[in-house]
C-alpha cells in the first residue's frame, strides 16, 4: 500500500507540475526578460537587440533587459543562456558567430545544436571590405595583388576568433590564394579603430562601424558582401562586381530561448518580434545599419536555417583551415 500511495504521489506530483507550466506559459510574461547580447554594446547585434526590445516589451508590458556579455567569439553569453532556466525569462539574441564557433570546436556547456529553442531569425547584415587609405587600393583585385606581392606581411583585423569578420577574412584568403596575419580584437570598435590608425591593411567590418568611417574617409570602401548595394553606400560594389560572385559572407541576427522552453511561450516571443519587425521605427533603425529584415521567419524555418548553416561554417573550416589559436 505504501508503494501505491507513492506512485499515485508521483503521478499526483507531475500533473500538478505540468499544469503549474501551462498556467506560467498562459500568464507569460510576468516579469522582465533579460535579452543576452554576447556581443559589446553599439555593435549590430547590440542596436537590433535595443530597436526590437523597445517594441516587445510595449506589446508584452514587461521591460526586455539588454545584458552584454562579450567574450569568446559570443560563446560566453550563449552559455549563460544555454544553462538559464527554459522559462522565457532569459534569451540569447546572435549572429553566425555562434554556428561559427561552433564549426570552429568553442564549445559551452551543452551542445550548441541542441541547446537552444530558436525563436526566429530577424535579419541579414553584409559586411564591408575596408582598407587603410594610406594603401591607395582602388578595388579588392588591388588588395589581393598587393598581399601576393608581399606574403605573410599585410594584416588584417577581426572582432575576434570565430567572428564572422575572422570567417569571412579567411574564407576570402582562402578564396583568393593570400597570405596575410590575422589580428583579432575585442569586438568591432577597437578592430576600427586600429584600422584607421593604419595598424592593419584591410578587414570586413560590420555595417554599423564601418559606414561612418566610410562616409567621413577615415576608410577606404572596397566591397559588400550582400546581394546588391546598398542605399548607405551606394558607390561601393558588391564582392560580386568587384569579380568574386562565389563570396558569400552575410550573417543572420537571431532570438534563441533555452532548450525546452515551453512552445506557447516560444510562439509568443515570435509573434511579439514578428510585430516590431513590422514598426517603421525599428526597420529604419536596423536599415541604417544597412540590416535587410526576415519578415517571413518562424521556429521552424530557423531552425533548419541553424543546421543548415552549421553544416556551411564546417565546411569553410575545414576548407580554410580555420584555427581557434
Amino acid at each position: 500500500m505504501p508503494k501505491m500511495k507513492t506512485i499515485f504521489s508521483s503521478i499526483a506530483a507531475t500533473i500538478a507540475f505540468a499544469a503549474a507550466s501551462e498556467v506560467c506559459a498562459q500568464e507569460y510574461p510576468g516579469k522582465p526578460i533579460m535579452v543576452i547580447v554576447p556581443w559589446p554594446a553599439s555593435g549590430i547585434v547590440d542596436i537590433a537587440a535595443r530597436a526590437i526590445g523597445q517594441k516587445v516589451q510595449a506589446e508584452l508590458g514587461q521591460p526586455m533587459i539588454i545584458d552584454n556579455k562579450p567574450g569568446a567569439g559570443g560563446m560566453i553569453g550563449a552559455d549563460i543562456v544555454a544553462r538559464a532556466a527554459p522559462d522565457g525569462y532569459t534569451l540569447l539574441l546572435t549572429s553566425s558567430g555562434l554556428n561559427m564557433n561552433a564549426a570552429l570546436g568553442q564549445k559551452i556547456s551543452k551542445d550548441v545544436a541542441t541547446a537552444f529553442a530558436p525563436i526566429r531569425a530577424v535579419a541579414w547584415a553584409p559586411s564591408i571590405l575596408v582598407a587603410y587609405p594610406g594603401l591607395k587600393l582602388a578595388s579588392v583585385k588591388d588588395l589581393v595583388a598587393m598581399a601576393k606581392s608581399k606574403p605573410g606581411k599585410m594584416s588584417y583585423a577581426s572582432a575576434g576568433i570565430g567572428s564572422p569578420a575572422h570567417f569571412a577574412a579567411e574564407m576570402f584568403r582562402s578564396e583568393v590564394g593570400i597570405d596575410v596575419v590575422h589580428v583579432p580584437y575585442k569586438g568591432a570598435p577597437p578592430a576600427m579603430i586600429d584600422q584607421i590608425a593604419g595598424r592593419i591593411d584591410f578587414h570586413f567590418a560590420n555595417a554599423t562601424v564601418a559606414l561612418p568611417q566610410i562616409k567621413a574617409g577615415a576608410v577606404t570602401a572596397l566591397a559588400i558582401t550582400a546581394d546588391k548595394r546598398s542605399a548607405l553606400a551606394p558607390d561601393v560594389p558588391t564582392m560580386a562586381e568587384a569579380g568574386y560572385p562565389e563570396f558569400k559572407a552575410g550573417q543572420w541576427l537571431g532570438y534563441f530561448a533555452p532548450a525546452d522552453t515551453p512552445r506557447r511561450i516560444v510562439d509568443k516571443l515570435t509573434a511579439a518580434i514578428g510585430n516590431a519587425l513590422k514598426d517603421p521605427g525599428v526597420q529604419a533603425a536596423l536599415g541604417r545599419q544597412a540590416m535587410e529584415i526576415d519578415s517571413e521567419s518562424t521556429p521552424a524555418s530557423f531552425s533548419e536555417l541553424m543546421k543548415a548553416d552549421l553544416r556551411r561554417w564546417q565546411g569553410v573550416v575545414k576548407a580554410a583551415g580555420i584555427k581557434l589559436d
